[in-house]
């Protein structure tokens, strides 16, 4: 969002949205230390409706791979 004001546009209605939503979403997670499930509880959305709105919103972290286990595994089960 500070990007597009630096180059002296206004965000569209879709910037804000998104904006909101990303913060929104962000501050469930941390009350809830990362558990999706009651995140998306405390937001009154199914936890799939969350996990595709993190999805689009670029939320979602990829898992380490486990001790051993070759990141290639982590890539093909993601």
């Amino acid at each position: 969002m500070d990007e597009l004001r630096s180059l002296g546009l206004r965000p569209t209605l879709k910037d804000l949205v998104e904006a909101y939503e990303r913060h929104v979403i962000e501050d469930a997670l941390r009350a809830t230390h990362g558990n999706q499930r009651r995140a998306a509880r405390a937001l009154g959305v199914l936890p799939t409706t969350l996990h595709e709105k993190m999805k689009r919103l670029g939320l979602l972290r990829r898992a380490e791979p486990a001790i051993g286990e070759p990141a290639e595994a982590m890539a093909l089960a993601g």
